[in-house]
């Protein structure tokens, strides 16, 4: 079939996002400039550079106090940091928690049953169980096309890695499993690796 979507899809449900798969998930924490702590859940995520090292995510909906984003974006605007968290198959369950719609004042930590630890460079919270963890500074906010869609760019500034995940000095994502995005309601984890050279290697 062949669709514009301007024209709509006529199916059921909108497969867009059962065709960009699988996406990682950028467990967003932030700390807004009252204290409070919050951790959210984007699959529009991805590292972007090398030199310096460089993220993304993007926020698609809006709440009505936070001036048409929600909250991560509302408190990286107002700190400028911001970590991601990566999520373990085993973590699926309090990453599904922090998905819903709580007022700002509600801690996404407390509310999952999760540890939150202090960044070393940035003033944030960080999911202490977590594989891995990207401290980032903010590059800058892209509005985009469409109501309440924003890409925010970050620097890594630092890199918290599980000790049990490094083998052989390896980062080893079997170890814990990488949760990901597909569409509609589904997720899948990575379970095995294969490696390829490159023509020119």
């Amino acid at each position: 079939m062949f669709y514009r979507p301007e024209d709509g899809h006529g199916l059921p449900h909108n497969p867009f996002n059962a065709i960009v798969t699988p996406r990682p998930i950028g467990w967003i924490s932030t700390r807004g400039s009252n204290g409070a702590n919050n951790l959210a859940p984007y699959s529009f995520f991805n590292a972007v550079a090398y030199v310096p090292p460089q993220v993304m995510f993007a926020s698609t909906s809006a709440k009505p106090d936070r001036d048409n984003t929600k909250d991560s974006v509302a408190n990286i605007r107002e700190t400028g940091v911001f970590c991601v968290n990566i999520v373990a198959h085993e973590m699926r369950d309090a990453m599904n928690v922090t998905s819903g719609g709580f007022g700002a004042e509600v801690d996404e930590f407390d509310r999952a049953g999760l540890e939150a630890v202090q960044c070393e460079t940035i003033d944030c919270a960080r999911v202490g169980a977590a594989p891995a963890a990207l401290e980032c500074k903010l590059i800058q906010i892209v509005k985009l096309e469409g109501a309440s869609n924003f890409l925010v760019l970050g620097e890594v500034t630092g890199v918290h890695m599980r000790d049990d995940c490094l083998k052989d000095g390896l980062f080893d994502v079997t170890a814990f499993q990488p949760l990901s995005r597909l569409g509609y309601r589904d997720y899948s984890r990575v379970t095995e690796v294969f490696s390829l050279a490159r023509p020119d290697d």
